[in-house]
């Protein structure tokens, strides 16, 4: 085969492949709703194993797996992962919904096979152009980010009773405080049902003391 139309060949050969490309991450324009192609997720997969260093692939955990320190990195997660990828790991919330590509269900075996080192590295240097942060020196150590592995090995077990557990420890709204501060008040007696919230919004009209 002559050179020129061998090269012809090749050229709309990589041409071809980069339309694909582009149409499999540029479909439905820039939404964040979209789902990623199979072709998308694939490529995306074989990029994070490959930026992950072979070093960091053979860490093993230096956290022991007592009872603990899988409390601490259930309540790590809940305060600080739960928002994006939920109390049980499956990534079914508002913001976690709301992203391109979606948080993995941490839950499931394609997770569940990555190495100790892997989700360590995840954790610490978080995931290029995905919602994923790195989390090394953003207030939270390398021991937080060892449990949060123990506790990511644990999601697929997890009980009621931690998820209950949990929610006491995920962020909450102004909206959410106030109405725990008005249940606190009116356990200890010191208002009824509902008027705390009215009184600070209209303090002209709260009842006055007899």
């Amino acid at each position: 085969m002559r050179r020129g139309p061998f090269l012809l060949v090749l050229f709309l050969a990589a041409a071809a492949t980069l339309v694909a490309v582009g149409v499999a991450i540029f479909h439905d324009g820039l939404s964040a709703r979209a789902v990623p192609s199979r072709l998308e997720a694939s490529l995306a997969k074989r990029a994070r194993r490959l930026a992950i260093p072979l070093d960091a692939r053979k860490m093993t955990n230096p956290i022991t797996a007592t009872a603990q320190n899988l409390r601490e990195g259930r309540l790590h997660f809940a305060d600080h992962c739960s928002v994006c990828h939920g109390n049980d790991g499956v990534g079914q919330t508002m913001f976690g919904l709301g992203l391109y590509p979606k948080p993995p269900d941490l839950r499931a075996p394609e997770t569940q096979r990555l190495t100790d080192g892997e989700m360590f590295w995840i954790i610490e240097n978080g995931v290029r152009f995905t919602g994923m942060p790195a989390f090394s020196g953003h207030g939270s150590s390398e021991e937080d980010s060892w449990r949060l592995v123990h506790f990511i090995r644990h999601l697929p077990h997890l009980t009621p009773e931690e998820m209950a557990e949990m929610e006491r420890y995920n962020p909450k709204g102004i909206e959410e405080r106030n109405e725990e501060q008005e249940e606190d008040e009116f356990l200890r007696g010191n208002t009824a049902p509902g008027n705390t919230r009215h009184e600070k919004e209209n303090p002209k009209t709260a009842p006055k003391a007899h």
